[in-house]
């Protein structure tokens, strides 16, 4: 018997060790990984092993080594990207789903629960009716939702853009506060990063109807042909929300493909107070939205939504493959006429994006919503909004803070201020990197009408109040230390 073989039966015992030191880990006890005194980088930089040291040794150095020196991204107080630890609920499901599918495909529980969690996503989110692929992240979400685009605005001239590439000049319409992947998106399609028409904002941030009412006329009478307009639901940057209703009615009156961005923000209409911002959903081709932000999914979860998937298929699907093809017997599933889940490969998602191998997703989603249900994720996301509403609140009222945009969702961005102060973008920047390198709370930041924010986003299922009275009370102190020597 292989030493692989006599470790089967062990998973119970091994993986009780590790969750002990994930328990501890989440204690935020230790110090950061990049701490002088942390010398895990000399005991794991060793040749290439050409003996292997054993499960047993291996399962040692994840506990003493590499766990204890993980990323802060879990931790309570950081806020820089919209991405969080997982939840329980996220790691015990993505566990289970990696020993027991490895693969989202073939006629399984898993397979099942891929589309189940889909249509639960679609319906928390206000998007009844539309279907579903799971991917990566927001980078391949955005570049499956613009592939479908692609393949739309083409075929209303008589050409297959996937089957035999871009043969004219086009333009993508998203406002100049788009996540950056629009631009990749279309670099990587074929329709030229160039081709993104960046359109101009308000003062808070949102795109302006009336520029891009232009833009598509002016483009129009150049030659070019629409693909898509893109709107923002929440921006990376502020949380600013698009006027949603009046992109869409724009889309609508041109005939272009009508994308929602709602990466980070499309929870946030599960919050009543703003849930009027996400008005006009329904014109929308697609949606994206990402579990692994506001919801608590491990990174690696992101969903597209289209009204008619058929539009993914004749985008991206594969040319026939005899390994595949020919290894199953395809059946109807509504039927469920079958004997063996090698007999049908389920539904087909690896037609629907980019991916062929693909771990699931909508397992991890499924006991996401089971554990907590729609009314723990609107607790949450009002949580989190009301902590960045209580920020503006205090530094509102402080002589020492500024706010630099009124929060919409999680996103406060603030600043420190003082008389004495000649450079306060430079002095901002040296605070911030003051309160990261002290390692307990950690926001990023980013820039607003040409000045540097402080700018903390929330969406981390362990983070509460008391960490934005934390940030408070760490930015008034080290601004005024650093005041204090200027």
């Amino acid at each position: 018997m292989s030493k692989e073989q006599a470790e089967t039966g062990s998973l119970q015992r091994l993986l009780a060790h590790v969750g002990a030191g994930l328990d501890q880990y989440l204690k935020f006890e230790h110090p950061d990984a990049l701490h002088p005194d942390r010398n895990w980088r000399e005991y794991l930089n060793i040749p290439l092993p050409q003996h292997g040291v054993g499960i047993e040794q291996v399962t040692q150095d994840l506990l003493d080594q590499i766990i204890p020196n993980g990323s802060p991204v879990p931790r309570p107080g950081f806020s820089s990207f919209i991405t969080t630890g997982s939840t329980t609920a996220s790691t015990l499901a993505s566990t289970a789903a990696s020993v027991a599918s490895p693969q989202r495909y073939m006629h399984t529980a898993f397979n099942f629960l891929e589309e189940l969690s889909l249509q639960w996503l679609a319906e928390m989110c206000g998007i009844q009716n539309m279907q579903g692929v799971y991917s990566s992240g927001g980078s391949v979400a955005n570049l499956v939702a613009l592939g479908g685009a692609r393949q739309s605005a083409f075929e209303k001239i008589g050409h297959d853009s996937s089957a035999d590439g871009v043969n004219r000049p086009v333009s993508v319409y998203a406002s100049e506060e788009c996540h950056h992947t629009i631009q990749r998106s279309c670099g990587v399609l074929g329709i030229g990063r160039n081709a993104v028409n960046l359109i101009s904002c308000d003062d808070k941030g949102r795109m302006r109807p009336d520029l891009l009412t232009r833009a598509i006329r002016e483009d129009r009478a150049a030659g070019k042909l629409p693909i898509a307009i893109v709107a923002n639901a929440g921006t990376t940057n502020t949380g600013a929300i698009d006027p949603i209703q009046a992109l869409g009615e724009i889309a609508a009156e041109n005939f272009i493909w009508f994308h929602v961005d709602g990466a980070y923000g499309l929870p946030g209409i599960l919050d009543e107070r703003i849930s009027s911002l996400f008005q006009g959903l329904e014109l929308a081709d697609s949606v994206i939205v990402d579990p692994h932000k506001w919801l608590g999914a491990s990174v690696g979860v992101a969903a597209t939504f289209v009204r008619d998937r058929q539009i993914l298929y004749r985008a991206f699907t594969q040319e026939p493959a005899d390994y595949l093809e020919g290894s199953v017997e395809q059946n109807d599933a509504a039927t469920m006429a079958i004997e063996h889940s090698l007999d049908d490969f389920g539904i087909p998602y690896f037609d629907f994006g980019v991916e062929l191998s693909s771990p699931c997703r909508g397992v991890v989603v499924w006991a996401l919503i089971r554990e907590i249900g729609v009314q723990g994720m609107r607790q949450r996301v009002k949580r989190h909004n009301s902590m960045a509403r209580y920020l503006a609140q205090c530094a509102k009222r402080h002589a020492n803070l500024e706010i630099l945009s009124e929060p919409t969702l999680s996103i406060c961005c603030f600043r420190y201020v003082s008389p004495g102060i000649t450079d306060l973008d430079s002095f901002n920047q040296k605070l911030h990197r003051r309160l990261i390198r002290e390692n307990e709370y950690m926001p990023s930041t980013t820039r607003v009408k040409g000045k540097l924010a402080l700018r903390p986003c929330y969406v981390g299922a362990r983070a509460h109040q008391s960490q934005v009275d934390g940030l408070l009370e760490a930015v008034l102190r080290i601004g005024q230390e650093m005041a204090a020597r200027d």
